[in-house]
């Protein structure tokens, strides 16, 4: 009797600045608490990085740092495949094959596309061209689960598209993958905007909490954070409450507590004391996370070690993927 094979999960993450809260509560815990039962590839987009300019020693930089952080949030090499996205070179052969059966409408109707074009003078082909490099990230290792926020579920649905073209061109080749979306934890707002999603990319000071950040400074972005003029306690769906339910949100995600036993634990008390009993619960459960990434981030030949180990396990498996797209395409392969 064959041993079913275990549903793989794939993610991928940008280094385009300091992992906050928001990724950590959103997606890292996520793919930490799955690694066990699942097989996990968990990919460092750095091409993905490039669709925006970038300083060179900065990007280098942050790909070491992102790598530090995932391991030190919980992320085991030995159990997930965690490897840099430019060291697999079927990603971007991968790419290039699926733009070939790709509409372009199918591009020009994404809507971080068109959000991020509007901003920008001139608009990089790749920025266009990312939800296909996307695709092929995923595709590639014969992906069953995506763990996305709600924002990229669109890429996913995507995704799902270009395979099950591909599939109806040139047979079944491609596993049509899924989004899973965590309910609570999906969306972790701005501190000093609630009605915003938690950015990697903004640095203004109280917007967000850096995984890293010292106990002073997450105190004072706490301290600072919206909240409203109702002065009550308790999860709600009011875009008016968003401040509140943010907080509190986070503290559910922190503590494990349920819903009901925070309420509980609030009733009466003032917005000062639930931005104290926040604050404790952020500091502590970041505070094993940033004393490893200290230890990590001073020894960059380990970091490099393990993402080559990461690479290895990863081209095993999208190498061999590539020739068989190739070869339903009609390529003569080398031997």
């Amino acid at each position: 009797m064959t041993t079913p094979r275990r549903a793989r999960v794939f993610s991928g993450i940008q280094p385009s600045g300091m992992l906050h809260i928001g990724n950590y509560l959103g997606a890292i815990q996520q793919w930490v608490a799955g690694q066990g039962e699942k097989t996990n590839f968990i990919c460092i987009v750095d091409l993905h990085a490039i669709t925006v300019p970038q300083e060179p020693a900065a990007l280098r930089r942050q790909i070491r740092e992102l790598a530090a952080l995932l391991i030190a949030a919980g992320i085991d090499p030995q159990q997930t495949t965690l490897f840099v996205q430019s060291h697999v070179r079927a990603h971007a052969e991968g790419c290039w094959l699926l733009n070939c059966v790709t509409p372009l409408g199918w591009l020009e109707r994404m809507t971080q596309y068109k959000m991020k074009a509007q901003k920008q003078e001139s608009i990089l082909t790749g920025l266009l061209d990312y939800p296909i490099l996307q695709a092929a990230d995923i595709l590639l290792y014969d992906t069953d689960e995506v763990p996305v926020g709600e924002d990229q579920k669109q890429h996913v649905e995507l995704t799902r598209d270009i395979a099950q073209r591909f599939n109806g061109l040139y047979g079944e080749t491609f596993v049509v993958p899924k989004p899973v979306i965590r309910e609570s934890g999906a969306r972790v707002m701005a501190l000093n905007d609630p009605t915003a999603k938690m950015s990697k990319s903004d640095f203004t000071r109280g917007h967000a909490i850096r995984v890293n950040d010292s106990p002073d400074e997450i105190r004072w972005v706490i301290k600072r954070a919206v909240t409203d003029a109702l002065a009550s306690i308790g999860f709600s769906n009011d875009p008016a409450r968003a401040g509140v339910n943010n907080l509190l949100q986070i503290y559910e995600l922190f503590t494990g507590q349920s819903r009901e036993s925070i309420e509980s634990h609030f009733a009466g008390k003032g917005y000062g004391a639930l931005k104290a009993d926040v604050t404790e619960a952020v500091i502590e459960g970041l505070r094993p996370i940033r004393e490893r990434f200290e230890r990590l981030i001073a020894d960059p030949a380990e970091i490099d070690r393990i993402l080559s180990i990461g690479a290895s396990q990863a081209r095993a498996v999208a190498d061999p993927k590539v020739r068989v797209v190739m070869d339903r395409m009609g390529f003569v392969l080398p031997a």
